[in-house]
């Protein structure tokens, strides 16, 4: 029997172990009374979850790092109660990532309701050793010292309950607002050990026990006087506690402090009332406090406001580089500093600046050899987004390994260790890096200047210095002066006289950037060193190479100098041809008013509507370049056409288009309301009842007063309106719907300014800057769909947008935009995504960083120069549909002959560049009528 109830016990322990958290109706009997259909939807839902445990083990095998997938993972394998999976799956992840606070306490929590044994305690102990190094968290701490309390009645267990809460006050009892509970929960502890030492009612005290009972309540006085010194919130609460609790009146030294405190606890306040009023991140808050304990000076206050940001804001590698500094400089401590920085790599693998500070601390702090190689090594495998970080992280290990060398030796284990080294980060920048990013990171070869260095002033070898500067001249390097005379420079120092002839030689046969002062170093060293002969070949060679050199400029600036020329004639024919457009503008408004006073009242009417309309056009920056209808009814009459007598124009039309004008609503725009008016444009000219359509759209941001579109003479819609709101706030919340697609074109709605007073004023919604937590991809297919790509990318974490770049008129263009949760996850997306196929189309994926935009102010000379004719001057948005020109190409040929291209240049007539262009001459309507009649 006993060994029947032995066996019960373990399957009912089993049993606990299999269900962390507890099931109230685990009970046989609820089990049976359960109907088939709950068990049937139990059953699938069990192999829905298990199908999705298998999926995500998978996914981790193939990415790690995908911080999600180990979330979601350990989620579903403690609502499965799969222990030993659960235990496994927080294991992995927390040798991966530093832990937040909540995944911490559910893993304690679930090992604390299976751990009975001693020996189970003792993991649990060593479970919250771990958790407590990850971040400083006062709840973590606070369960540590509450879990220790049960293992009291163990050898020492009193001890080490206090020896939790010192180590708890230590870390987190400065904490102003979560510092308290800790306090009052290690005076609880003290007080119920001085219950269970007070003698039975009745009895007297034994010297010993009086001596205990004096022990403790000193204490617990200590305690109180302790946390009294101490700004926290609810002081004056502890502080009346501690009076109504000690027997004897409070100290004055002890009152002191605690208005000490109380006055420090008013200087923090407005920076904690600002942190519980911020939103996340919350950084400017967080530096703003840490700035006013730095001036304190208080080391350990300044520890932990750092640590309470980071708990915070844990991916920020700029707070991390700070924080380690300020331990680096100020506290020196070997455990604190190298936590510190082994946290910071974890939680920001992908900034090389962190790790470099990481394996300088080790070195200062005389860690083992094969450590920092090791830690090293984990630098390079952590997914770097450029390939300049490579190059610093080498440099940064080379530069340890050349500090461990003693070059007294010829040869020892730790020169050979670095010779091997320089020689594979070569190789490694070569292979490895240049694959990833189409560049090695290092163009100007500085790992191997380094180590030519090295060789040449610390080991005496010349010759290996010479072949890796030959190798640094073979990487495209030998055309700078620089890098010859740095080399120079070494061979003056470590070489001879020789050697340094022959690389200046070279140089000024090579260099091309600044020639003259190679040459003026060759001749300085032949003037000091050199014979009769050496200095005549030196004077030879250098004269015949700045000769060329001279020569070649003189060719540029030649170049350069017609280039300004034919610049500065399109000026001036440009000023010419403003000036006869603006003569010629003044003789048709002329001649617009004498036919308006002959026409009839119907065309007086039409004229007048069309400069009703003419206001609302130069509104928006169309300027005078637009010419209307009735302008080019005028021209057409110069050629002996006149409007009235055309075959495609009968009168009942002519009254049908007056008509149609006369029905459009003017838009008058009023710009002292662009404060709560938005311009929407790019919307499709067949839009139908525009006003209707973008009403109805338009609404959901606030109350309408008035949508204005703008129509063309003929009566269509030009794709633009102004949509005008009864309060501000509507008008900013309607910025929103920017981009959305409406009849299968993106609409843009951007505010409402005066581009004729603002020319400057551009608004682009998208950033322009590196954004390191945001993704940027290419050769996309066309067909593919923001969802199919959120699946792709997806696996890699969490994607909090993503915009596929289209044109002004919908179509896709193969690019994209991810932005993902934060760098971690978008540096690993990179690694995983980059060369990806894609619907048979190979992508490209980087981190977001656009260039920089050229401005067209000044136009390059070489393209300038390819039209010899001037070019129109056109409004804001371009060309209209009525600017055309109404020269004949054949008058267009003979005033501006343009000369052949030769080899991608423009070459001009002598006539036209050595004598002034001659002034068109001017032509009446009877002129170009006989010239059209003659051809």
């Amino acid at each position: 029997m006993a060994a029947a109830g032995a066996e019960a016990a373990a399957v009912a322990a089993e049993e606990e172990k299999r269900l962390p958290e507890g099931d109230p109706e685990s009970g046989g009997d609820s089990e049976d009374e359960g109907d088939s259909d709950s068990s049937g939807d139990g059953e699938d839902e069990e192999k829905e979850n298990e199908a999705e445990i298998q999926r995500l083990e998978e996914q981790l095998s193939i990415n790690a790092f995908d911080y999600n997938c180990h979330l979601d993972l350990i989620k579903l394998l403690r609502q499965e109660g799969e222990l030993v999976k659960l235990r496994r799956a927080r294991q992995k992840m927390s040798e991966l990532f530093p832990l937040t606070e909540e995944i911490w306490l559910d893993w304690l929590k679930d090992e604390i309701k299976m751990a009975s044994e001693s020996s189970e305690r003792e993991k649990v102990y060593e479970l919250f050793e771990r958790a407590v190094k990850d971040y400083i968290c006062p709840e973590i701490w606070l369960e540590y010292a509450q879990y220790s309390i049960g293992g009291i009645g163990q050898e020492g267990g009193i001890e080490k309950v206090r020896s939790i809460f010192e180590r708890a006050l230590t870390a987190v009892g400065l904490h102003v607002t979560k510092g308290t509970a800790l306090w009052e929960a290690y005076r609880e502890f003290e007080n119920a050990i001085l219950e269970t030492a007070q003698p039975a009612p009745g009895s007297v005290p034994s010297p010993e026990q009086q001596q205990m009972l004096c022990s403790q309540l000193e204490k617990i006085h200590t305690l109180f006087r302790r946390q009294l010194g101490i700004p926290l919130l609810d002081m004056e609460a502890s502080y009346a506690e501690y009076e109504e609790w000690s027997e004897d009146p409070i100290p004055e030294p002890i009152i002191k402090n605690y208005k000490k405190a109380l006055q420090q606890l008013e200087k923090c306040k407005p920076y904690e009332e600002a942190l519980l009023g911020a939103e996340t991140p919350k950084l400017a808050e967080y530096q703003a406090y840490i700035d006013f304990e730095m001036k304190a000076g208080d080391p350990a206050r300044i520890q932990l406001i750092y640590e309470r940001a980071l708990a915070e804001n844990c991916l920020v590698p700029d707070l991390w580089a700070r924080y380690n500094q300020y331990l680096d400089r100020q506290l020196k401590v070997k455990e604190l500093v190298l936590s510190a920085h082994d946290r910071a790599v974890r939680n920001c693998p992908w900034t090389v600046g962190l790790w470099i500070r990481y394996l300088l601390a080790m070195e200062r702090h005389r860690v083992d050899h094969g450590i920092i190689s090791e830690m090293f090594e984990k630098a390079l495998n952590a997914g770097f987004i450029q390939a300049t970080d490579y190059v610093e992280i080498w440099q940064a290990y080379l530069d340890y390994l050349r500090r461990r060398v003693d070059f007294t030796q010829d040869s020892s284990k730790e020169l050979e260790e670095l010779r091997s080294a320089f020689a594979r980060a070569v190789e490694y920048l070569k292979q490895e890096v240049e694959e990833r990013f189409s560049e090695s990171g290092d163009p100007s070869c500085t790992i191997m200047q380094n180590w030519a260095r090295v060789e040449a002033r610390l080991c005496n070898n010349m010759q290996k210095a010479r072949e890796l500067w030959d190798n640094i001249m073979t990487k495209g390097n030998a055309k700078y002066a620089n890098m010859w005379l740095e080399y120079y420079n070494l061979e003056r120092a470590h070489g001879d006289t020789q050697h340094c002839r022959k690389a200046l030689h070279r140089a000024v046969q090579c260099t091309s950037d600044y020639p003259e002062h190679v040459c003026e170093v060759l001749l300085t060293l032949e003037r000091i060193e050199g014979t009769l002969e050496d200095w005549d070949a030196a004077v030879q060679k250098t004269e015949n190479r700045l000769a060329r050199v001279n020569e070649q400029r003189a060719k540029a600036a030649e170049k350069e100098a017609a280039l300004a020329k034919q610049e500065e004639e399109k000026a001036e024919q440009r000023k010419q041809a403003r000036a006869e457009k603006k003569a010629s503008k003044k003789a048709k408004k002329a001649r617009i008013g004498d036919k308006r006073k002959a026409d009839d009242d119907d065309e007086g009417e039409w004229g007048q509507e069309e400069e009703a309309e003419q206001p609302s056009k130069r509104h928006k920056g169309d300027g005078d370049g637009v010419l209307l209808e009735e302008d080019m009814e005028v021209e057409t009459g110069l050629f002996g056409r006149s409007g009235p007598e055309k075959p495609d124009r009968p009168a009942n039309q002519k009254e049908k288009a007056s008509t149609s004008r006369k029905d459009i609503p003017k838009v008058l725009h009023d710009s002292s309301k662009d404060n709560v008016t938005v311009f929407v444009s790019n919307l499709s000219y067949n839009m139908a009842d525009p006003e209707v359509k973008l009403k109805e759209l338009f609404e959901s941001c606030g109350e309408v007063v008035q949508i204005r579109p703008v129509f063309s003479n003929k009566g269509t819609f030009r794709g633009y309106c102004y949509v005008e709101f009864k309060e501000e706030k509507s008008a900013l919340q309607a910025l929103g719907l920017d981009r959305k697609v409406v009849e299968g074109r993106p609409m843009f709605v951007s505010p409402c300014v005066d581009k004729n007073k603002n020319p400057d004023f551009k608004v682009f919604r998208y950033s322009t800057t590196l954004e390191k937590h945001k993704l940027f991809i290419s050769g996309l297919p066309f067909s593919c769909t923001k969802e199919e790509l959120e699946d792709v990318c997806k696996a890699h974490g969490n994607v909090k947008d993503i915009r596929l770049v289209t044109n002004r008129a919908g179509k896709p263009k193969g690019l994209a935009y991810v932005e993902y949760e934060n760098e971690a996850q978008a540096s690993q997306a990179v690694l995983k995504m980059d060369g990806l196929t894609v619907k048979e189309h190979v992508i490209k994926v980087a981190i977001s960083n656009p260039p920089l935009r050229k401005l067209p102010d000044k136009p390059e000379a070489g393209r300038a120069s390819q039209f010899a004719v001037p070019r129109q001057v056109y409004g804001a948005r371009g060309k209209g549909r009525t600017q055309l020109s109404m020269m004949p190409r054949a008058l267009q040929r003979q005033s501006n002959p343009v000369a052949k291209a030769e080899n991608g240049m423009v070459q001009n007539s002598p006539a036209t560049s050595s004598e002034p262009p001659e002034e068109p001459k001017k032509m009446s309507n009877a002129d170009f009528a006989k010239m059209l009649l003659k051809k």
